[in-house]
């Protein structure tokens, strides 16, 4: 199925619009971070759900390419598009180790060919300095945390036949903690940042726990399985600089807070930009929903953060969607959800014609 997908993509003739694509999510990952990745472009283009990278991380897909949108044959093809516009760019390339959180840590595969060497060279800007590129590669040479996953269906240990709450991956099958040797630690639950920091970086064996959110459909941090002896060292640390720490939150809860007004501004500003007839309050709602911390929405996204038109009219038009159409109302009554989206096309197109300026064209 994905090797029909890819190539019903090249028949259509859309090899300008994949570039495009391509390019768009190498500019967006760039303005953000200073440096761009194969899994900035897949998931950028919409190849490639984050969800699905977290699959593949923990261990429990034989390759990336089973995950994605699109066949290897196109994600080789994005590789080369995002290589060429790096080297007009004057990015440096550089090899990152992709390394599974599963028990044996087994190198990632993106393709099923296995022919992975260009998917694991990112690119740096030049203006990134001497100090962060020492930083990124320290970072990317480190092994991922082993993660936990809970189990969400029923499952069995390839070891034991047993079952339990939680499972880890080991040799691309699944194993219960009793026999991956994980039995003796204790769960950390999550919410406490300094102390989990602290009982991670205290026990000789740790390992993050994480569960499927299905609604905001991700994967979320449960907590830290540590060793107890970790945790008490840990918790008397967090005790005796307690009140440093609160001052510390304080000041940092205040300067995310400024963080997200500034760019709610600009998301609002850049709304009326695009469509003039859009009333300025509208706008600000529109921005301030989809720019939310935490919330998983378009305007979290890493193309919504540096402004870019295609992202910040996905926001408008998921707005217009919900307060200007019935859609709600046919999800209520069980339409389908793709059948429910084409009912309502044009009158997205109504409401969006009235706001763009003259000659603005279709959102389609």
């Amino acid at each position: 199925m994905p090797e029909r997908r890819g190539r019903a993509v090249r028949q259509a003739g859309g090899v300008a619009k994949y570039e495009r694509r391509v390019v768009a999510a190498a500019e967006a990952a760039l303005a953000q971070r200073k440096y761009v990745t194969v899994i900035d472009v897949l998931t950028g283009a919409g190849w490639l759900h984050a969800r699905h990278v977290d699959v593949w991380r923990q261990g429990r897909a034989g390759s990336l390419e089973e995950l994605a949108a699109v066949d290897g044959a196109r994600m080789a093809d994005a590789v080369a598009v995002l290589a060429r516009w790096a080297g007009e760019r004057g990015l440096t390339p550089g090899e990152a180790p992709y390394l599974s959180a599963a028990r044996d840590r087994a190198e990632l595969r993106f393709t099923a060919s296995g022919d992975d060497g260009p998917f694991r060279v990112h690119w740096v800007s030049p203006d990134m300095s001497e100090a962060r590129r020492r930083r990124l590669a320290e970072r990317q040479a480190e092994a991922p945390d082993l993660t936990v996953v809970e189990a969400a269906r029923p499952w069995e240990c390839a070891d034991c036949r047993g079952t339990g709450p939680y499972l880890i991956m080991e040799n691309a099958e699944p194993h219960c903690l009793t026999c991956a040797d994980l039995d003796h630690l204790v769960l950390l639950p999550a919410g406490n940042a300094a102390l989990s920091r602290r009982a991670k970086k205290e026990s000789g064996l740790a390992a993050v726990v994480v569960r499927f959110n299905a609604r905001r459909k991700r994967y979320e941090r449960l907590g830290v399985l540590v060793e107890e002896a970790a945790l008490a060292r840990a918790e008397e640390q967090c005790l005796a600089d307690e009140e440093v720490r609160l001052r510390r939150r304080e000041r940092d809860r205040e300067r995310r807070t400024d963080e997200d007004l500034r760019f709610q501004a600009g998301m609002a500003e850049e709304i009326v930009r695009l469509f003039p007839g859009c009333p300025p309050e509208r706008a600000a709602e529109i921005a301030r929903h989809a720019a939310e911390r935490g919330s998983g929405r378009v305007g979290r996204t890493a193309a919504a953060k540096v402004l870019d038109a295609n992202a910040v009219t996905l926001a408008v038009v998921a707005s217009v969607r919900h307060l200007d159409t019935d859609y709600d109302r046919l999800l209520m009554a069980g339409v389908p959800r793709a059948e429910a989206r084409d009912r309502i096309r044009a009158d997205i197109d109504r409401v969006l014609a009235g706001w763009r300026p003259p000659g603005g064209g279709r959102t389609g």
